[in-house]
């Protein structure tokens, strides 16, 4: 089959809750309504057993694949999602929804608090990875779904997917997470309080009211470079940009001269444009307080019937491969199927993106294991499944 693009895409709504029916968050707070923006590719089939969920990484949102009207920039996993691809839309119906606390259409702390018709900026309540899930969960009701087919995600989209097995794990039939962790070291924590840091000590950023002035661009901006600078490899930035000078020479002054410093200042200017500096804060909040390790990660659960395809890339130093591992083994004391791969990539963290050819083959393979059958067949097989935990390593070839 040949691979292909999924065309235009829209971005739609999904609305719930209102002053009686809100939705309550871990931290006990109330907040409703809620709005969550989404995207679907594909068609979902008659007995809607063939649904996929791509949970999106830090920065993502709705956005997964194909091209919105007007634009030349595609999705942000458009490479694994189309006719033939990965995620073949030709097989799955593929959603995408941007998470609760973000900023690209669903609510979060831009967004209009109705009790004062101002944006609530750090009146927003904490949100978690579990209330993003939570949230996730009513969209999936809403579009009719009993039972995902897989749900999938880097970064902090395979927290998503862990939390999602971890509280329904009824619901999902199949879990690949990719690049990420059950829990942040303390130097994961560090980094997100750097960048958090770096946005709050702007003076632009006024204790989170800047909406009517605009943005902590200086804050925010520092905060992307050093995102990159953790999402890259030592390899990946030798090969990329080595000590390439941007004028042939130095020019004795603190303007940048290396390519890398141009770069970094490039990366940081563009995402000022796109993100929330208050959504930024949020999120990587909610990644820290993220704990599925021990007991934490399916509590007072015997055996379940989810398949798991666990992804790690060598060259990933925020997110290495013990993390994975520390995921299998999790996996493996409960008895759970689950297949781990750990490919070789000198593309750090930003594999899980990049990395098409051998992502690709892993996760149609994978897929073709678990067929999309009617959910009356899927409850007699349960439990039916050899749980065993597999291993493999792959080549891919990086930049």
């Amino acid at each position: 089959m040949s691979e292909g693009n999924v065309g235009l895409t829209v971005t739609k709504e999904f609305t719930f809750g209102g002053p009686t029916d809100v939705v309550t968050l871990e931290s006990g707070r109330k907040i409703g309504p809620v709005t969550l923006a989404y995207e679907t590719c594909g068609r979902l089939n008659e007995d809607r057993s063939n649904a996929i969920l791509i949970c999106h990484a830090l920065s993502g949102d709705a956005h997964a694949a194909g091209y919105h009207e007007g634009e030349t920039t595609p999705g942000w996993w458009d490479a694994l999602i189309g006719p033939g691809k990965a995620f073949d839309t030709d097989r799955f119906f593929v959603i995408c929804s941007n998470v609760v606390g973000g900023c690209k259409g669903s609510t979060g702390p831009s967004s209009t608090n109705p009790e004062t018709g101002k944006p609530y900026a750090l009146d927003f309540p904490f949100i978690t990875v579990g209330d993003m899930v939570n949230v996730q969960r009513h969209l999936v009701d809403h579009l009719g779904i009993e039972r995902l087919l897989a749900v999938v995600g880097g970064s902090m989209g395979g927290m998503q997917a862990l939390q999602w097995v971890s509280v329904y794990p009824e619901r999902v039939r199949s879990a690949i997470p990719i690049a990420t962790a059950l829990k942040h070291s303390p130097q994961q924590i560090a980094f997100n309080e750097v960048v958090r840091q770096s946005i709050m000590g702007d003076p632009a950023w006024r204790k989170g009211n800047y909406y009517d002035y605009g943005q902590p661009q200086n804050g925010l901006s520092v905060a992307r470079m050093i995102g990159h600078i953790t999402f890259m490899s030592d390899a990946s930035m030798e090969t990329k940009f080595s000590r390439k000078l941007k004028n042939g020479g130095y020019g004795f002054s603190l303007e940048d001269d290396f390519e890398v410093e141009g770069y970094l200042r490039y990366r940081g200017d563009s995402f000022v444009k796109r993100f929330d500096a208050n959504s930024y804060l949020y999120i990587t909040k909610a990644m820290d307080y993220f704990d599925l390790s021990g007991d934490l990660f399916l509590p007072g659960r015997q055996k379940i019937d989810t398949r798991f395809l666990v992804i790690s890339f060598t060259s990933d130093w925020l997110y290495p491969s013990s993390q994975s591992l520390d995921i299998v083994r999790a996996l493996k004391k409960r008895r759970i199927a689950a297949t781990y791969c750990e490919l070789k990539s000198t593309w750090g963290h930003d594999a899980f993106l990049v990395e098409v050819e051998e992502q690709t083959r892993l996760i149609k393979n994978f897929l073709r294991s678990i067929p999309a059958v009617p959910l009356e067949l899927n409850r007699v097989s349960k439990g039916r499944m050899n749980h065993e935990t597999a291993a493999c390593s792959a080549e891919s070839g990086g930049a």
